[in-house]
């Protein structure tokens, strides 16, 4: 399929528009002077923990735990991920660590 030239700009001008309307919306419904409402604040402060868990679910999901290596790989990096978390505190150490850590297991020890 071949878009004409005023299609082609037409649709990135339809991108650009909507990528700058949800970076500026917030902004524009909740100005600093304002405080924001209480469900936007408990929003702020249960998503993150909630979205972390539906990843680890949603990750988990096609596991064989019934066949080898029963999801040993997949334990293992989750476990590194905890440690390196509370021992460091850095959300990149952490997923950086967990998924190399994966890598390696997956690739050259449960071959």
């Amino acid at each position: 399929m071949y878009l004409t030239p005023f299609q082609t700009v037409a649709i990135i001008l339809a991108v650009a528009a909507g990528t700058q309307i949800t970076r500026w919306l917030p902004f524009w419904l909740f100005p600093e002077k304002k405080d924001p409402p209480a469900v936007v604040l408990y929003l702020g402060r249960v998503l993150p923990a909630a979205v972390m868990g539906l990843l680890v679910v949603y990750c988990l999901k096609n596991v064989s735990w019934t066949a080898a290596p029963h999801g040993l790989p997949e334990l293992l990096s989750i476990a590194a991920v905890a440690v390196l978390h509370r021992w460091k505190g850095n959300v990149l150490l952490s997923i950086a660590g967990g998924t190399a850590l994966y890598m390696l297991l997956v690739q050259a020890v449960f071959v």
